[in-house]
């Protein structure tokens, strides 16, 4: 039987997991969180957590994410501000068509930019095509540490979850017991029937190397480059598609990194100190998922539901998810689980651009 309980389990401990217990512990509720592989251990810890808002027109996405991007470089400065390096983000266009639509884009910047051509960018140290945007609120963060400093004093286990179960209207996790449980566990995301949402993961890999080259802002392109931190720069990108496994990481995968900047900045002093690599997870249509679980089961019994039909949603009680955050996890996070945390805790509704449920009626469609 079960010996200890909590008001929430959180599966997973990455950014979002450690996120979620963050808030959720800031609002008074007793927290578990559980990893396979321990705090930070998959692509969370891999991360360059390259911290900037989202380029383009208006949109849904790019709305939320300028809305987080404001709050969680907040949130940082205030409670994490050694762990945060606000060194400014310049985002340079992918080609030539991107570059044309540079100025158009600009009306719809939230955060303080500023527009730089080559040569201006040239004199802080990196070698670009195109005219490009500067955004000072920008940086990074360390990736594994945030999520450390977000978990400390909160209930940790080690633990690889294979199932649970209900018991009296609580969830039981092998020996615990919790009123919620919150799903917060990335790529791996088959614990119960979601394949409404499509959780998919996509590949990274990043290469911390030595160097003596002056940069003092960070950049992002095909590939993201950090401003030098004491004597150490990252390099990473997240690209591999075909992946569906982790795998060991591969110091020829950072090499590759490392002569792909070579086009941008001065390498030649480059020294690998360490690759890091891990999986991110997206959703079926690249936006977040945070809320509710839908119960599939007992929806398809509905008459004619894979006709068209619409019924009202039944979902699992006190079933929570917290996922899809895509490549901007460390600044989609904090804003994501502090929405969460006031639902679960005080009924508040969540932001409605990243509900679950704009996916099940597509997904229903497509079963027929």
């Amino acid at each position: 039987m079960p010996t200890k309980s909590y008001d929430t389990i959180i599966i997973g401990a990455g950014i979002a997991g450690a996120s979620a217990a963050y808030f959720l512990t800031k609002l008074g509720q007793k927290v578990l969180v559980l990893d396979k592989g321990g705090i930070a251990s998959g692509g969370s810890g891999a991360a360059g957590a390259f911290l900037s808002p989202k380029i383009g027109v208006g949109s849904p996405l790019k709305d939320l994410t300028d809305d987080a991007f404001s709050f969680t470089i907040k949130f940082y400065e205030k409670n994490f501000n050694e762990l945060y390096h606000k060194t400014g983000v310049i985002r340079v266009p992918k080609d030539g068509d991107d570059a044309s639509k540079t100025s158009k884009y600009s009306k719809f910047h939230n955060a303080k930019y500023k527009e730089l051509s080559p040569e201006q960018i040239s004199l802080l140290g990196f070698d670009v095509k195109y005219n490009s945007t500067l955004f000072f609120d920008g940086g990074t963060c360390d990736a594994k540490e945030i999520c450390f400093e977000l978990s400390r004093n909160i209930d940790f286990k080690c633990k690889n979850v294979k199932s649970i179960t209900k018991d009296d209207e609580l969830w039981v996790v092998g020996d615990v017991r919790a009123k919620n449980i919150v799903l917060a566990s990335g790529f791996e995301n088959d614990l119960f029937d979601m394949k409404y949402i499509g959780i998919k993961g996509t590949w990274g890999n990043r290469g911390d190397f030595s160097s003596q080259l002056k940069l003092d802002i960070s950049l992002h392109e095909s590939l993201s480059i950090s401003a030098n931190m004491d004597g150490v720069i990252k390099l990473g990108a997240t690209h591999e598609l075909e992946v569906k496994e982790p795998k060991l990481c591969d110091e020829n995968k950072a090499i590759d990194l490392k002569n792909r900047a070579s086009g941008i900045i001065d390498t030649s002093d480059f020294e690998l100190l360490k690759t890091y690599c891990g999986m991110r997870s997206g959703s079926r249509d690249f936006a977040p998922v945070v809320g509710k679980v839908i119960d599939v089961a007992n929806m398809l019994n509905y008459p004619n539901i894979l006709n068209g039909r619409k019924y009202p949603i039944k979902y699992i009680d006190n079933l929570f998810i917290l996922n899809g955050l895509g490549a901007r996890g460390f600044v989609l996070a904090p804003y994501l689980a502090n929405e969460l945390a006031a639902n679960i805790v005080n009924g508040a509704e969540i932001d409605n651009r990243v509900n679950p449920d704009r996916l099940f009626w597509n997904w229903v469609r497509k079963q027929k």
